[in-house]
C-alpha cells in the first residue's frame, strides 16, 4: 500500500472503509498518469462519487459538510449575495450572525468564490461544503429560474440570431463551436480567452496582430471552460498549465484544434489553434532530413555517454523523435531504462518507471535510477532545474541520456543551457547535442489565393528578399476547410563539438553561439522555413508563428 499522511484524503476515505488499499495504489498511478487530483483521480475510476469526496474534504479542512434543505436558508442571508454571484461560484447564503454570513459551497478550496462573497455583501464569510446539485437546487429555489438567464456574449463579429443561439446555451457548447467555426472561416492562427474580473475578453490572432472578437460575462464561464475540458478529455482544472487536442467535425470533416490553458484569475486562459497532426515517422529515413541532418542525428547516436537533449513544447512528437534516437542506438546487451509514460514506444521494449510531477521527486526518480545500473537513461521531462541537474550528473557517472526538454526553439534552449551553466547546473563538456524541432503547416493547394501582408507582418518576417508572392488560403472540400494539406517537421540537430563547446564556456549570450554557428555554415531550421515561404508552401502568419517566434 502507498502510505497516506494523516488528515489525507486517502486516509480518511480508507479509515472509513469507502476505499481499499488497492483503491490508492490505483488513484495514485492515474495521478500519475494525468495529473489529476487524488480525489479526481478516484472518481474517474469509478471508486467514489462525487459525493463522497465532498465528504472527504470537509473532513480534511476541518469543515462542517451539510445536506441542504430550504429551511436551513435564511431568506435575509440571500439578500446579501446576488444571484450571479452565486450561480457563478456554486455556493448559497445560510445565515447572517452579526457581521459572519454563513455560507455553503461546492469547492471550499475556491479562494475567489470567498472574497467575492465578502466584496458584495461586506461580511466576513464562515463556510460549510454541500454537494453541487444540492447548491444548485436551492439556487433556484431562491433566486428563481435561471431559464430565461443569458451566457453574456456580446459580439459584432456574429448576426443576431447566431448571437441568440450561443446565449440561449448557458453550457458554453454553442459559444465553443461557433468561435470554433469562427477560426475556420477567418484563417485565424489562434483565438483566445482571457479573464478580465468579471468580464472575460475574446480576441484572435492573424499575420500576428490580435484582433477583438466578443466578450463574455464571467457569471457562466466556469462552466464554458468545464465544456473545453469535457471536450479535450480532461478532467483537471487549476493546474499551472495544461491542454490537449479537440476534434471538430465542420461539414462533414473530423479537424483538429490545439488547446492551452494557463491558472489565472477569474478563470483560466484559453488559447486555441488549429492543429495539422504530423505523425513522427518510425524510422529515421522516413522523416526525409538533409543529408547533414541525417549525418548528425546518427552521428549522436553513436556517442557511449554523455546527455543529449530533444526540445519541443509538444511531449508527443518529443517522445517520438527520443524513439527514432532509440531504434538507432545499439541497445544490445544495454541495460536500458525508461524514466515517463511517453517515450519507449518503440519496436525495442524496455522497463518503464513512473516519473512524478513534482519537480523535487522527477530528480530523486531520476538519481534513484542510477542505483539500477542502467546503461542508458530516457527522461521524458528534465526541464526544470532539479531534474535538468539530476539528468546532467547522470551522464557526469558514465550515462548515455536522453532528456526531452519543454522548450521551443534552438536559440531559447541555448539561452536555457547558458543560464544553467551560470547557476554551475551542469559542465557543458559532457553535452553531446540536441534535437530540436518544430511543427509548420503547408497550405492547401486547391484553394490559394495570393495575399498581400500588413506592413507590421512584412516587419516581423525579417526577410531579405521577398517571394514574387506570398499565398493564404480560403479553406475549400479537399482539405476539410482547414486551409493546409499537412505538417511537417523543421528539424535542428546541433552537435556540441569541442570548438562550439569552447565558444559556449565563454560566452554570455546567445548570439555570440549563434555567430560563431554562422561562421561555420550552420543555420538550422530557418533556412528550410524561409524555403518553404519563398515556395508559397506557407503563409506569412504560419511562417512567423513556426520560424520567427
Amino acid at each position: 500500500m502507498s502510505e497516506q499522511k494523516k488528515g489525507s484524503m486517502g486516509a480518511i476515505l480508507s479509515a472509513c472503509n469507502i476505499i481499499s488499499d488497492n483503491d490508492i495504489t490505483a488513484a495514485l498511478e492515474e495521478q500519475g498518469r494525468t495529473g489529476a487530483r487524488f480525489g479526481e483521480a478516484l472518481i474517474s475510476l469509478g471508486v467514489v462519487t462525487q459525493e463522497d469526496i465532498d465528504w472527504a474534504l470537509s473532513n480534511q479542512l476541518d469543515l462542517p459538510y451539510i445536506r441542504l434543505k430550504a429551511d436551513m436558508i435564511d431568506p435575509d442571508a440571500v439578500r446579501l449575495v446576488p444571484a450571479a454571484t452565486a450561480r457563478k461560484f456554486n455556493l448559497i447564503p445560510l445565515i447572517k450572525a452579526g457581521s459572519e454570513l454563513s455560507i455553503a459551497i461546492s469547492d471550499p478550496l475556491n479562494k475567489a468564490a470567498i472574497a467575492a462573497v465578502e466584496q458584495v455583501s461586506g461580511c466576513q464569510v464562515n463556510i460549510s461544503v454541500a454537494l453541487i446539485r444540492e447548491i444548485r437546487e436551492m439556487i433556484e429555489a431562491c433566486y428563481g429560474s435561471n431559464i430565461h438567464e443569458q451566457l453574456g456574449f456580446t459580439s459584432s463579429a456574429f448576426s443576431e440570431k447566431i448571437l441568440e443561439v450561443i446565449n440561449n446555451d448557458l453550457s458554453g457548447g454553442k459559444l465553443l463551436d461557433y468561435l470554433l467555426i469562427f477560426i475556420l472561416q477567418n484563417r485565424l492562427s489562434s483565438l483566445s480567452l482571457q479573464p478580465m474580473g468579471d468580464i472575460v475578453t475574446i480576441s484572435g490572432r492573424r499575420g500576428g496582430i490580435s484582433h477583438p472578437v466578443g466578450s463574455l460575462n464571467g457569471t457562466y464561464y466556469p462552466d464554458v471552460i468545464r465544456k473545453i475540458r469535457k471536450s479535450i478529455g480532461s478532467i483537471t482544472s487549476g493546474e499551472p498549465h495544461s491542454g490537449g487536442l479537440l476534434t471538430f467535425s465542420y461539414r462533414s470533416h473530423p479537424l483538429t484544434f490545439q488547446v492551452a490553458a494557463l491558472a489565472g484569475y477569474g478563470g483560466e486562459y484559453i488559447t486555441i489553434r488549429p492543429h495539422q497532426s504530423a505523425g513522427v515517422p518510425n524510422r529515421l529515413v522516413d522523416l526525409h532530413l538533409p543529408a547533414r541532418q541525417e549525418a548528425d542525428f546518427i552521428q549522436l547516436s553513436r556517442s557511449k555517454q554523455g546527455i543529449t537533449f530533444f526540445a519541443s513544447r509538444n511531449t508527443q512528437e518529443r517522445n517520438r523523435f527520443i524513439d527514432l534516437m532509440l531504434e538507432e542506438i545499439d541497445t544490445t546487451g544495454k541495460n536500458v531504462i525508461i524514466l515517463g509514460e511517453g517515450p519507449g514506444q518503440t519496436n525495442k521494449r524496455f522497463p518503464r518507471i513512473l516519473l512524478p510531477r513534482d519537480e523535487t521527486a522527477r530528480a530523486a526518480t531520476i538519481m534513484n535510477a542510477l542505483d539500477h545500473a542502467p546503461d542508458i537513461l530516457v527522461i521524458e521531462d528534465a526541464t526544470e532545474g532539479m531534474p535538468f541537474t539530476a539528468a546532467c550528473r547522470a551522464a557526469m557517472r558514465g550515462k548515455l541520456v536522453l532528456a526531452g526538454l519543454e522548450i521551443r526553439g534552438t536559440r531559447n534552449v541555448l539561452h536555457q543551457l547558458l543560464l544553467y551553466q551560470k547557476q554551475n547546473y551542469f559542465l557543458p563538456i559532457f553535452v553531446n547535442g540536441l534535437v530540436s524541432f518544430k511543427g509548420i503547416q503547408l497550405l492547401c493547394p486547391g484553394c490559394l489565393t495570393v495575399y498581400a501582408p500588413p506592413t507590421e507582418e512584412l516587419a516581423a518576417m525579417d526577410l531579405l528578399e521577398y517571394p514574387a508572392s506570398f499565398y493564404r488560403t480560403t479553406g475549400c472540400d479537399e482539405c476539410g476547410h482547414s486551409g493546409f494539406s499537412s505538417r511537417k517537421f523543421l528539424t535542428d540537430i546541433l552537435i556540441f563539438t569541442d570548438e562550439f563547446l569552447r565558444i559556449f564556456e565563454q560566452s554570455s549570450d546567445v548570439s555570440a553561439l549563434e555567430n560563431y554557428l554562422g561562421t561555420i555554415g550552420y543555420h538550422g531550421l530557418s533556412d528550410e522555413g524561409q524555403r518553404l515561404l519563398m515556395a508559397g508552401s506557407v503563409s506569412p502568419e504560419e511562417y512567423i508563428a513556426s520560424v520567427v517566434l
